[in-house]
């Protein structure tokens, strides 16, 4: 089953930025849909996030804040674990 991954991120994180390109890198080897959502556009996704950027949920579930390391993430996403 292909994993969902969303990404709560803002424009000019830098940390986001970072957790967005080690998505699209492992995108390129393991199957995963991706949404991308800027917490700024909803108040009670700032509320709850805020000051936590990046936040990283596979289906549904958080499973990575402000750092991600690639191969967790990569692991996580073809299902070895969430």
């Amino acid at each position: 089953m292909m994993r969902h991954v969303t990404l709560y991120s803002r424009p000019g994180c830098h940390l986001c930025d970072r957790v967005r390109a080690v998505m699209e890198d492992v995108l390129r080897r393991t199957p995963f849909t991706l949404d991308v959502v800027d917490i700024d556009s909803d108040p009670a996704l700032k509320a709850r996030y805020d000051h936590e950027v990046p936040v990283v949920a596979i289906d549904g579930r958080i499973a990575f804040g402000y750092a991600m390391d690639a191969r967790e993430f990569e692991r996580r996403v073809r299902g070895d674990s969430v």
